[in-house]
């Protein structure tokens, strides 16, 4: 199985959200989802100031198989984007909770609950086992 970080929250469209301080969070795809995807070539990200809302797509991530969505796991705005995936996206394929890392989002101070609609690392294995 797919390496589950156990200080992560996730998302059920699989990607995960690390609070990096209180209002901010980071955001990538979980391992089992760049597994599922393959060889990742090409990462369009939002821009910069971009407002996004949860269970909305906000770039997409093109594989050797296929182009996926990258859903936003909260709502706010787009604080910073990873740019070093424009030019290595294989940084998903070798580290997706590392230098994968996709953007930064501030929370919308008006969803005090985001976090809590996210799944824990246990829940997020359990939903995993029982998808596929």
């Amino acid at each position: 199985m797919s390496t589950v970080r156990p200080d992560l929250l996730y998302s059920e469209e699989h990607e995960w959200a690390e609070v990096l301080k209180p209002g901010t969070v980071r955001v990538g795809i979980s391992a089992f989802a760049q597994s599922q995807l393959g060889d990742i070539v090409f990462v369009e990200l939002p821009e910069l100031g971009q407002a996004v809302q949860a269970g909305e797509s906000l770039g997409t991530i093109e594989s050797v198989k296929t182009v996926s969505d990258l859903f936003a796991p909260v709502s706010g705005k787009v604080s910073r984007i990873n740019e070093e995936l424009l030019n290595k996206p294989e940084a998903v394929n070798e580290d997706p909770y590392g230098e994968g890392w996709m953007v930064e989002i501030e929370l919308d101070s008006q969803d005090g609950e985001a976090l809590k609609r996210l799944l824990t690392a246990e829940q997020y294995e359990a939903y995993i086992e029982a998808a596929h």
